[in-house]
């Protein structure tokens, strides 16, 4: 390119460039130099985009002992800033600028470049290595940011962007490569689908205080993301539209304090398959509209929900099926609007409040070693009883299991009668008649001692009815004494005599209930045994 077509403004950036010098385009009025307002700059901000490709490809060489780059703010750049495939070994550095098409950076290798405050058209860097910092602060694209298998040796930093695709993708990042932290903050705002999926980022990813709005489909798409570090999607993060983060993984913790998500009728947060190193925040205000997934996910640490709001009536508000994690904690600020599923989850601790407990439950397979608080069987049963499947025997048998653990016999065993009860009425109706002699005579073997009271009442019964009607001495030619105390207690005994039974033959009607006392104590006497043997070794 010859200097001496070069307009006024480009002979300054060209002569600027071999120091790296900055070239300041911009007036000093605000109103004057915001980038909404650049079809009122006249020509003597405009820059054509060729300019900058020939000075960032080699047509002007370095001074000696400087460090030649663009530097320009508050220019109009016309025409197309393509740079595909190109080798750029200085720094683009462009501040309040306007573009008049989108820059195409494609499989460029680039240096550091930052575009701040700018308003481009879109910005195609599909491949892109760019050796040090991309630094897109405060810029508003329209028609969306492609960055996907894009590899950033330093700092991807889209704080304040403004991302405007409506029903396309804000901004197309699959595979993309950041070595260190990404900043997706302090007001940073995408109109479209904002793509993720197989990203790797060796730092931190920060959202805290995004705005995502895409309702109609995904908001957040970043399913297998690799991030090294802390992922924060907090400080009034919001998504209108799915967040998906399905077979990620996060290596420190994964923040959704005060977070809200929206997606009616649809799944507002899936972490399927979710791999974390530490913990999961979705508290502290955490709302969520649309169902909240972490079926198969693994926590190291703890996956809190303290204070949230889950809202979806129609499903599965909470799914937590295959759950791995150290702890629960479900204290909800109110009950979880839908069901809960918890089945065949892992749970070291599970910390939770009846006061918050979900309208519907799905409990079966659940595996936990503590419960807090334990609280008493029959608040426990009422949280098993929510369970929208019915009976199913684990979950009791884990419960029972758990109070036994803590050294609370008694809850254990009424959660075992329990489950024996809730059996019962699914069963035939020849079944529910033996369960029920069996519960109303031993409590299913859990209540022994009620057999006890059973024999107590009819040793009653007896020396009642043989004191009024003395039964008939067998041998007349022996006169033994009677007592009809010692008599009854010789018929309820199974083995062994009292000296009475031999004595004396009731008749008639008497005789049948002599009999019935001995069937009585016989079968009482050996399920009092029994009941007592379970008890001493806490079956």
């Amino acid at each position: 390119m010859n200097i001496e077509d070069l307009t006024p403004v480009e002979r300054r950036l060209w002569k600027a460039f071999p120091k790296g010098e900055s070239v300041d385009l911009s007036v000093g009025d605000q109103a004057m130099d915001d980038i909404t307002r650049s079809d009122r700059w006249g020509r003597d901000r405009m820059v054509r985009a060729e300019v900058l490709v020939a000075l960032l490809v080699g047509a002007v060489e370095p001074e000696p002992g400087q460090v030649a780059a663009v530097r320009l703010g508050g220019a109009r750049i016309t025409g197309a800033l393509n740079l595909g495939h190109a080798e750029v070994q200085v720094p683009l550095a462009l501040t309040g600028c306007d573009f008049d098409e989108a820059p195409h950076l494609y499989w460029a290798s680039m240096n550091s470049v930052h575009l701040m405050r700018c308003r481009l058209p879109g910005l195609i860097a599909s491949g892109t290595r760019v050796d040090g910092h991309l630094w897109l602060e405060g810029s508003r694209i329209n028609g969306g940011l492609w960055l996907d298998g894009a590899n950033i040796t330093g700092i991807l930093n889209l704080s304040g962007v403004h991302l405007s695709n409506p029903g396309g993708d804000a901004m197309l990042a699959d595979r993309l490569s950041v070595e260190a932290n990404v900043y997706c903050d302090q007001g940073f705002a995408a109109n479209g689908e904002v793509r993720l999926p197989g990203a790797r980022v060796g730092g931190q990813l920060i959202f805290r205080g995004a705005r995502l709005h895409n309702p109609s489909g995904a908001a957040l798409y970043a399913s297998r993301l690799d991030v090294a570090a802390n992922v924060f999607c907090d400080g009034g993060f919001s998504a209108e539209g799915e967040v998906r983060l399905r077979g990620a993984r996060v290596g420190g913790y994964l923040s959704f304090v005060g977070a809200r998500l929206a997606a009616p009728k649809r799944t507002a947060l899936n972490a399927d398959d979710l791999a974390v190193e530490t913990d999961v925040y979705c508290s502290d205000g955490f709302t969520a509209v649309g169902a909240v997934s972490f079926s198969g996910a693994r926590v190291t640490g703890q996956l809190s929900l303290r204070d949230a709001r889950l809202f979806h009536d129609e499903g599965t508000a909470l799914g937590l099926q295959r759950l791995q994690a150290e702890e629960l904690l479900m204290r909800t600020a109110e009950p979880i609007k839908g069901t809960a599923d918890l089945s065949y989850a892992r749970i070291n601790l599970l910390r939770d409040d009846a006061a918050s407990w979900p309208e519907r439950l799905q409990l079966d397979g659940l595996q936990y070693e503590t419960l807090e608080p334990p609280l008493t069987a029959r608040e426990r049963l009422a949280w098993l009883r929510r369970d929208t499947d019915g009976y199913a025997p684990q979950p009791y048998e884990r419960l029972a299991q758990t109070y036994r653990s803590l050294g609370l016999d008694a809850d254990g065993r009424s959660v075992l009668l329990a489950k024996a009860r809730d059996r019962r009425r699914t069963q035939g109706l020849p079944r529910k008649i033996v369960g029920w002699f069996q519960d109303v005579l031993v409590g299913y073997g859990y209540r022994p001692f009620r057999a006890a009271s059973w024999l107590v009442g009819l040793l009653a019964f007896g020396t009642i009815v043989f004191s009024i009607h003395r039964p008939d001495v067998l041998d007349d030619g022996h006169k033994p004494h009677f007592n009809a105390f010692f008599y009854t207690l010789d018929l309820l005994l199974p083995i062994g005599s009292l000296g009475q039974e031999m004595e004396f033959a009731p008749k008639g009607v008497y005789q049948w209930i002599a009999n019935f006392i001995v069937a009585a104590g016989l079968l009482l006497g050996l399920t009092v045994a029994a009941g007592a043997t379970r008890a001493l070794s806490r079956e």
